[in-house]
């Protein structure tokens, strides 16, 4: 974009700009008017706008993010845009004024308003839906919930996510079931060397399949629906953690053959820490038990899922506020701005000597998260030297076959914010050179 075209563009949202961010839930169309303004840029492809920083400096003003360090470990838990945190103060204080009345008898008022709008941008109905806490209650709720007995098996990956692992590990102690493990060379460009190494693991005794939609440790995106198709071809179910997966890059549940789905809210969704979503295919709620309790067990009704008890409210009906936010951006532009700042700082990396490149580049198998390292170093080495000398916050990673150090921007990351990373590891690398 030009300077004069910059300028334009300042002008035409500057009066929606500065009010609307920091007036927060005191104007709750703000995102409404914002998008309007932004209309300006509907002729832009998705993939021509992933690389206009005019436009993502509007979306990066409506974080506060601390200036004394740069955060590439979103992939952990993102921060709330402002007027997400502010609605959840404000629900708060509510909640404080009278807690009984405010909690249950106006804040509860909002979940299925709330339950209609996850399912859109879920692309299910709404009667799948349960509002949960994150994505290990989610999934624990489905893990714990289908009725297996000794001797039938549950086909997983040994790169899951090590409480989903866990929860299947109790099964197995306290039941009797057989746990089928596959391990994954990753990263991999192969959809059928990822669907083979679940389907050749499937026998007549295989009950569940458990699949990572996108792996934490590296960011590898699977082919969740061939494995799906592979096990409902068998009468396998299928259970899908999309915990890093969901509002990330774009897809509907049911387009994943997923008859369980769990996922964190606080991730990629921009939601407050703390909550999450269930989604139980509509035929498969009556079978499944509930986590905790309900006064029926085997009802088909998904609210029987939510029964925890008294439970943050402020936190739940905040969630409306995130997907406004995200509705703003649009899931194919947030996509595409995701898989370029990613694809930006392993452009600037992967050439430099003993740098190894750990996620694919490519949209079908990789999107914000990445995986990096240096030959002849340790993750924690280089995780260390980048905080240190550089300020950039990272997570190194060391799980079964899979090291490096995981990076992971988010639509409020700068390019700015990835040079300096990728000098951090030109430096590191250098250092380590001999």
């Amino acid at each position: 974009m030009t300077a004069s075209n910059r300028r334009s563009f300042l002008q035409r949202l500057s009066g929606v700009s500065a009010a609307t961010i920091l007036s927060g839930i005191t104007q709750p169309a703000w995102s409404r008017n914002m998008n309007k303004a932004l209309k300006d840029f509907d002729s832009y492809s998705p993939e021509h706008l992933a690389g206009e920083e005019d436009f993502w400096y509007f979306i990066q003003q409506s974080y506060t993010v601390s200036p004394n360090m740069i955060n590439l470990n979103n992939g952990g838990v993102s921060p709330s845009p402002r007027t997400v945190q502010d609605a959840m103060k404000r629900y708060h204080d509510l909640s404080n004024e009278a807690p009984s009345y405010y909690m249950w008898r106006v804040l509860d008022q909002g979940r299925e308003p709330l339950r209609k709008n996850l399912a859109r941008i879920a692309g299910c109905l709404p009667e799948e839906i349960a509002i949960q806490r994150n994505a290990s209650e989610a999934l624990e709720t489905a893990i714990f919930g289908i009725t297996l007995k000794a001797g039938d098996e549950v086909v997983l990956s040994k790169q899951d996510y090590p409480n989903m692992i866990n929860a299947w590990k109790q099964r197995e102690m306290r039941e009797g079931i057989k746990l089928v493990w596959v391990s994954m060379n990753l990263p991999s460009e192969d959809n059928q060397y990822l669907t083979d190494t679940y389907a050749k693991a499937f026998t007549e005794k295989t009950k569940v399949v458990h699949l990572t939609h996108i792996i934490n440790w590296n960011g590898q995106i699977l082919p969740v629906r061939k494995i799906a198709d592979a096990a409902h071809a068998r009468g396998i179910e299928v259970v899908v953690d999309g915990a890093h997966s969901f509002a990330h890059f774009d897809f509907t549940i049911p387009s994943l053959g997923a008859d369980y789905f769990g996922t964190s809210l606080h991730k990629w969704l921009g939601a407050c820490i703390g909550s999450g979503l269930l989604y139980v295919k509509k035929e498969k709620i009556k079978n499944l038990y509930p986590l905790f309790a309900s006064p029926d067990a085997k009802a088909d009704d998904i609210r029987k899922f939510e029964n925890l008890g008294t439970r943050p409210f402020f936190i739940e009906q905040a969630i409306g506020k995130a997907i406004e936010f995200h509705e703003m951006i649009g899931i194919k532009r947030k996509e595409q701005r995701l898989l370029y700042l990613k694809n930006y700082w392993m452009d600037k990396v992967k050439g430099i000597p003993k740098v190894k490149i750990g996620t694919s580049m490519k949209k079908e198998f990789g999107c914000a998260i990445g995986l990096v390292s240096v030959e002849g170093t340790k993750p924690a080495e280089l995780d260390q030297f980048l905080f240190s000398q550089f300020k950039v916050h990272s997570v190194g990673i060391e799980w079964e076959n899979i090291s490096g150090v995981r990076i992971t921007p988010n639509v409020y990351t700068t390019l700015n914010n990835l040079d300096v990373l990728a000098e951090g590891i030109a430096r590191f690398a250098d250092n380590h050179k001999l």
